[in-house]
């Protein structure tokens, strides 16, 4: 019996196809794996907190004696809990005391890390590096940097800061 000769072209072309195929099922099951999973979604609320986080530490440490009311809305604004029962009870002391004081503090984040993240429970802890400048009425801008603690609630209108610290620095206990 005579063998049949095929076409290399036709062999070559089959091949390709083949493969092609093959990596067109892999790139489509790729993508929907990575956009069904779970830790693009956990990625995002992470990204979120310290988003939130960093913006809520920078308002409560930029206050200006000029725009006291607007100042100490946005604080308000960026908080929850007993964090924010603490600032409206105490808002009429706080704006004397400003007032007399004429300062102004302007901080600027220079980091920020989500530490914890419980979403089911919606509570997020996160450190904020700042350097934080206050300028008095008369004198030169004073800047130090400052290593801050958040723990953050999520509220209907988002993340917000529910309590707020200074975080140790060196060798001193927590």
């Amino acid at each position: 019996m005579a063998r049949k000769v095929r076409n290399p072209l036709v062999v070559a072309a089959a091949a390709l196809a083949l493969l092609a195929a093959g990596g067109a099922g892999w790139g489509g099951w790729s993508w929907y794996a990575a956009a069904h999973d779970d830790s693009a979604d956990y990625a995002r609320a992470r990204d979120d907190v310290r988003a939130a986080g960093e913006q809520a530490v920078q308002n409560l440490n930029t206050l200006d004696h000029k725009d006291l009311r607007s100042g100490l809305d946005r604080w308000e604004d960026s908080t929850t809990g007993e964090l924010h029962k603490q600032l409206t009870q105490g808002r009429p002391q706080f704006e004397k005391q400003i007032e007399q004081a004429r300062t102004v503090s302007t901080a600027r984040v220079l980091s920020g890390a989500v530490t914890e993240l419980d979403e089911r429970a919606g509570r997020a802890r996160v450190m904020v590096a700042l350097r934080i400048t206050v300028t008095a009425p008369k004198g030169k801008p004073a800047a130090k940097e400052s290593r801050m603690l958040g723990e953050l609630t999520r509220t209907p209108d988002g993340w917000k800061l529910s309590a707020l610290g200074q975080a140790p620095v060196g060798n001193n206990p927590a």
